[in-house]
């Protein structure tokens, strides 16, 4: 394929790398020579000096295009086809010149939160029909009387049993009774189901059960959703397992809907290009598994988030990194050392205790691991009975909105606060395309926040602010401490349309002397999507003692791994070389968790017994400080990860000289401290090149996001065309 970029900037030189490795003819056009010089350095493609505006140049070139649009949530995908025509106009591109479309989505788990998934019935193994009631059967909060836990997806009367029964071998000891389960067709039909779970104890072992009761669900209620446990999340314990194999029937049928309308929507638009979805694990997938398997997607938005911080890591050198993606309902938080986020199997959703471990839903699949807290510019401000600020979780959503946008919204938000603040410019908010209210955002604040504070409607919109910031802190210092880890240290990753307003009184927070903002940080997460790789990862359960290591059994399983891993990936990449990742999760005999041990990609044979001791207790070493002689080892499960490549990472390129600039403008920002406004410069992100440099207080507005920079810090751009923020030491002394 031949690609030309014209006016390539910093991410165009990021896509430019990432399709010169996939084989493509690309050339290169920007009007700056530093760029140019980088990308002939650095990559093997046609660069030079040009005219942007020529048409003979424009003729067949492609640029960086982006757009943002609000929520509709009759259907999520008349939202995001807006948005692509868009994109198309602005870009002067034929829907059929494109070549690929990349997606990520909360929509399963705002679904999963907020209960709004599909009527669904869970049959099961008879005698274990309260598994997922059950739990863990442990307290999270030991000293609460009243403590309490997100109720089961499926409720009781909708867990069904069946009489069947396997071992923990999956050897047969009740065949299941299929009669059985054609009597409880017509309470499901009753109970208007439309998303059946089919979930039998052992079933990870031997799944021939679960496909036959699959099987004929399939042929007995047509139009029905059917999840089984031993596809969606073939693991050991059974609770976890039937928690996923629930939340992903729960969700099935939305998802399905939204998935298959936007297919038909993007054909229609004349778009025959292959789709391709971000799953939580930070991998692309292809429309199909997406539907069949939808909680993959639950983390898929702020896994591109990470992707690109990861990213921004790489090229800046900077080892340890705190990811900040602040949208209009949620807050994201990602700890990445050495340039890779943390990766986990597990994951919770909809903690009842904020930030309490254990409080939430399981939910067993390939995610990158994060804290999500609802604080976001469309949170939700109001005066609790205790007469204190609370902020979130409730968001006003894209409909009515804050009170500003002026489309019916009365209760105040973060994003009113910050306009009340100073530090959103009305006529640079959202390219300009949106008007907003003022009037109604101080009507709001002063009516929820001001009045019963008795404070002046600024004060009330920081205290707003204050609030929200000190919520995301606390997120950040749990999730570390969590993770064995601190923040202080590291540089601040911000991206979404809210971060940059907040990341600066977030550093200060977390006393953080480095923030980065990214080009194009409004739509951040789907930048990542850009540098994410095709990949899909599968697990299996097949127990081992490592003493007695079954090396043909071990091969066995990775071969059946790796081929249901190839049939997605060939599906979205069909050539291209692979790279594959295996691991092993081993535990001391009689331990109750694993840890993640990497798996030499070759034929195993007994003689890989002592290669995997050495790295099972190098990595035991590493995280408990001691190892337990004279105990086996055993292993519980096993994981491959097939991926077709991702972009190269290649380094900033250094910016030789920079110089002091002044805003051409000016801006008000409120300063609590004197109780009045402050004097801020007001600078225009376009108009920024590398080498540039200013000192807080400053606005610098772009077209889906301003960022803030705080007095005591100073501002300069990189040679990647990121604003890079750091904290004055002249000014603080530190």
């Amino acid at each position: 394929m031949k690609v030309i970029i014209c006016g390539a900037g910093q991410v165009g030189y990021h896509i430019a790398s990432y399709l010169a490795s996939e084989q493509n003819d690309v050339t290169v056009i920007d009007q700056s020579p530093d760029l140019i010089a980088r990308v002939n350095e650095t990559l093997d493609v046609q660069a030079f000096v040009g005219n942007a505006s020529q048409p003979d140049v424009l003729e067949n070139a492609g640029a960086l295009t982006t757009t943002k649009v609000l929520t509709t949530y009759e259907d999520p995908a008349d939202a995001v086809v807006t948005g692509i025509r868009q994109v198309l106009d602005k870009a002067a591109v034929a829907p059929g010149d494109v070549a690929l479309v990349l997606h990520g989505t909360t929509l399963a788990t705002n679904a999963l939160i907020e209960r709004r998934g599909a009527v669904t019935a869970l049959l099961t193994t008879a005698g274990h029909r309260d598994v997922v009631e059950m739990a863990f059967e442990n307290r999270f909060e030991q000293y609460d009387i009243d403590i309490d836990r997100p109720a089961p997806l499926v409720p009781r009367p909708l867990r069904l049993p069946v009489p069947e029964r396997l071992d923990a071998a999956g050897a047969v000891l009740e065949p299941v009774d299929l009669e059985a389960v054609r009597r409880l067709l017509p309470r499901l039909e009753a109970a208007a189901v439309t998303s059946v779970v089919v979930g039998f104890l052992h079933a990870y072992a031997n799944p021939a059960h679960e496909r036959a009761v699959g099987a004929l669900l399939e042929a007995e209620l047509p139009g029905v959703a059917v999840t089984l446990s031993s596809d969606v999340c073939p693991e050991i314990r059974e609770y976890e397992r039937l928690s996923t194999a629930c939340a992903n029937g729960y969700v099935k049928p939305l998802m399905g809907r939204y998935l298959r309308s936007l297919e038909r929507q993007l054909r229609t638009l004349g778009l025959a290009c292959p789709v391709l979805l971000m799953t939580s694990g930070g991998g692309l997938t292809t429309l199909e598994t997406a539907t069949r398997f939808p909680i993959r997607l639950v983390e898929s938005g702020p896994a591109g988030g990470a992707i690109l911080a990861a990213r921004i890591a790489a090229e800046g050198g900077y080892e340890r990194v705190l990811s900040f993606d602040m949208g209009g309902t949620t807050a994201k938080i990602c700890l990445i050392d050495d340039a890779a986020p943390l990766l986990s199997r597990s994951f919770e959703v909809d903690r009842v205790y904020r930030f309490k471990k254990g409080s939430g839903l399981p939910v067993r699949i390939p995610v990158i691991e994060m804290v999500e807290i609802g604080a976001g510019g469309g949170s939700v401000a109001s005066v609790d009975r205790l007469q204190r600020i609370t902020v979130g979780p409730e968001s006003a959503g894209s409909e009515p909105g804050p009170a500003c946008y002026g489309r019916g919204g009365v209760r105040p938000t973060v994003t009113d606060a910050d306009v009340m603040l100073g530090r959103i410019v009305p006529a640079h908010f959202a390219g300009g395309s949106l008007h907003l209210d003022i009037i109604a955002a101080e009507r709001a604040l002063v009516t929820s926040v001001g009045e019963p504070q008795g404070l002046p409607v600024q004060f009330a919109a920081y205290g707003v602010s204050e609030v929200v910031d000190e919520n995301m802190a606390a997120a950040a210092r749990a999730h570390a401490v969590e993770w064995g880890s601190e923040v202080a240290s590291r540089t601040l990753v911000a991206y979404g349309g809210a971060a940059p307003l907040h990341a600066g009184q977030l550093a200060n927070k977390l006393k953080i002397d480095r923030v980065v903002v990214p080009g194009d940080a409004g739509v951040g997460s789907a930048v990542g999507f850009l540098l994410a790789p095709v990949s899909y990862e599968v697990v299996r359960s097949r127990y081992m003692r490592l003493s007695e290591l079954d090396a043909d059994g071990a091969n066995t399983v990775m071969a059946d791994m790796y081929a249901e891993a190839e049939a997605v990936v060939a599906a979205a990449a069909p050539v291209g070389p692979r790279e594959e990742t295996r691991r092993a999760y081993m535990r001391y005999v009689g331990q109750g968790y694993e840890i993640a041990i990497p798996v030499p990609v070759e034929v195993l044979t007994p003689a890989h017994r002592e290669v995997l001791r050495c790295s099972f207790e190098t990595e035991y070493q590493r995280l408990y400080g001691r190892l337990i002689p004279g105990l086996d080892v055993e292993i519980l499960s096993w994981t491959l990860i097939l991926s077709a490549g991702a972009p190269r990472v290649i380094g900033a390129a250094a910016v030789q000289q920079g110089r002091n600039v002044e805003a051409p403008r000016r801006a008000s920002l409120f300063d609590p401290e004197t109780g009045a406004d402050q004097a801020a410069g007001l600078f225009l992100r376009s108009a920024l090149v590398p080498g540039d440099r200013f000192a807080g207080p400053a606005l610098v507005v772009e077209d889906q996001t301003t960022t803030v920079v705080p007095r005591g810090f100073q501002a300069h751009v990189d040679g990647r065309g990121y604003l890079v923020m750091e904290r004055r030491r002249d000014i603080h002394g530190s």
